[in-house]
């Protein structure tokens, strides 16, 4: 169910932080855009959202809280329960992978746990519209990265996956 931004704006602040935390598990983001309000519309609101996430990236603690939000991409026992079987894929952040082959599910799942072994948290990519193959070749080509780097790739996908959660929040997606 949406809610519309006047229904947003006249929440409490302790309401409102737990919608956002639906979209993002970032406190201090959560917080940071529920003390901000009202806002005059979802363009504002998206605008304070990515301020609100570029001071939250300040803290890596803020960007760890915010990815262990995430399912792991490639479990492949949960990929193939979840995905292959749904009627509406197009719902689905992850629907790229309801047509992968097999071989490509474990591939990323065993890229994903090497990922995780590596940096200490999940892969993120924004996986709307992307083939469980394309989200692969993705990691793999991050794996190499460093973990700086690979804070920094996580934070900037993480924002795409929070404002399209967010306009689907408020039904503007």
């Amino acid at each position: 169910m949406s809610l519309t931004l006047p229904q947003f704006n006249n929440l409490s602040q302790e309401d409102a932080t737990a919608k956002l935390l639906t979209c993002c598990t970032s406190t201090s983001w959560a917080q940071n855009l529920a003390s901000a309000r009202p806002f005059s519309d979802i363009d504002a609101l998206l605008a304070f959202s990515d301020e609100a996430w570029n001071q939250a990236q300040t803290s890596e603690a803020n960007l760890i809280e915010a990815f262990d939000g995430h399912p792991q991409i490639g479990n492949v026992a949960s990929l193939k329960e979840k995905y292959r079987n749904t009627q509406d894929s197009a719902a689905h952040e992850q629907s790229g992978a309801n047509d992968a082959e097999d071989q490509v599910l474990e591939a990323l799942a065993q890229g994903n746990q090497d990922y995780l072994d590596k940096f200490g948290f999940i892969f993120i990519v924004f996986a709307t519209g992307k083939s469980a193959q394309q989200m692969l070749d993705l990691l793999l080509a991050r794996l190499p990265n460093d973990r700086a780097t690979e804070l920094t790739n996580a934070a900037a996908e993480q924002n795409k996956i929070t404002s399209l959660r967010l306009q689907k929040l408020f039904g503007a997606a």
